[in-house]
Order: C-alpha cells, then structure tokens, then sequence
C-alpha cells in the first residue's frame, strides 16, 4: 500500500514562510539557518521565556534529599 499523502507544511516561526516538514528543508521548522539562529538568539536574550516551572511544584515543596545510614542519598 503507497501513500501518496504531501508532507505538512506549516509556517516558519520567526518570518512566517512557508515550510515543508520534509528532507529539502534541514532546518525546520525554521525556513532558513537565519531564521533558525534569529529564533536561538530570542531565547539567548531572554527575549522568550517560559512563564511558569516545568514540573509545576512550588518552591516550598520540594524536599533536599537526605542521605540514609548507607550514606546514599535517599
């Protein structure tokens, strides 16, 4: 059974050309390495930022490990 189905395209994040999710484009989703190196130096800058923790826990909840009789940390 062949599929004949076209990659997806979708838009590229930093000049909203459109991409290809395919081989002839190395550097999606980004259009171009330029694009690519634009986007990195947004987050290099601080200009992007994740507004809340990853895992979601409070800084009061977390625990330091502990070190058992063995000297593991726990």
């Amino acid at each position: 059974m062949t599929t004949n189905s076209k990659p997806a395209q979708l838009n590229c994040p930093v000049c909203k050309k459109m991409v290809e999710w395919s081989d002839d484009f190395p550097h999606r989703p980004f259009c171009s390495k330029r694009c690519q190196l634009i986007d990195l130096g947004c987050w290099a800058d601080e200009s992007y930022a994740i507004s809340e923790p990853a895992i979601g826990l409070e800084d009061e909840n977390l625990e330091e490990p502990s070190e058992n009789n063995n000297g593991w940390l726990q």
